[in-house]
């Protein structure tokens, strides 16, 4: 006879921590929905300029993400530039597999995670899951607001809007739209990928995610998801 050994939320809390880690600094976030502007890549030199950094910094950072395999890298010459020593250029990984890393990377931890969540009574895996996207939401949101941004100064348009483009940098292909008079976040790729479909109580974390950085950048919220890719959805839409 085998046992299972549950998780702790501590251990839990952890793991999803683990699983975002690379998009865990909001500047590089931002400079990584910066590349996804730029369709002929971004030099350290444009992200240096843009964001106000060092060059080092800002080339550590791009250096990150291509690690990842959130960007790749190639070596070549500017526009124009006849003469002079190539730069490195970095781009957003090729459709097929830009949002591949995050499954490929952790498929083994999202396993465990799924199966820890399944071993857990519904309802307590259902609020475990959706607390710690919340706490990581409210940690993400740092990126979101400036210093002198007080919470409710956005939009709730607005507000949602960030909260999109932030999903979309961890993985998450995330837009905005609105039906019905609903504000919508709707997301047609999930870095959970096939984990999510076997155990869908892993989408929790994501609608947490949203609770957590409306919270912070705009008030209290209430998301609601009502179509989700595992429950047989063609995209998952969460409105608010």
């Amino acid at each position: 006879m085998t046992t299972t050994r549950v998780m702790t939320p501590k251990a839990f809390t952890a793991t999803v921590s683990a699983m975002t880690s690379a998009f865990g600094d909001p500047t590089r976030r931002a400079i990584y929905l910066f590349a996804r502007e730029e369709g002929d890549g971004v030099t350290a030199t444009q992200v240096s300029d843009k964001f106000e950094l060092h060059a080092n910094v800002a080339r550590h950072h791009l250096d990150k993400l291509a690690a990842g395999g959130y960007l790749e890298v190639t070596i070549e010459r500017a526009k124009g530039q006849g003469v002079g020593r190539p730069s490195k250029h970095y781009r957003v990984a090729s459709k097929d597999s830009e949002f591949e890393f995050s499954v490929r990377t952790d498929d083994l931890v999202l396993t465990l995670l799924g199966k820890a969540l399944a071993a857990l009574p519904p309802d307590m895996a259902h609020t475990i899951a959706e607390q710690v996207g919340r706490d990581y939401g409210k940690a993400m949101a740092t990126g979101l607001t400036g210093h002198d941004e007080a919470v409710g100064h956005r939009s709730l348009r607005s507000a949602i809007q960030a909260v999109a483009d932030a999903l979309t940098a961890h993985g998450f292909a995330a837009h905005t739209d609105d039906k019905h008079d609903k504000l919508r976040i709707v997301t047609s790729h999930c870095p959970f990928g096939d984990v999510a479909i076997e155990h869908p109580v892993i989408c929790a974390v994501e609608r947490g995610m949203v609770k957590g950085m409306l919270g912070a950048i705009y008030g209290d919220t209430d998301p609601e998801t009502i179509d989700s890719i595992p429950a047989g959805d063609t995209l998952c839409i969460t409105t608010v």
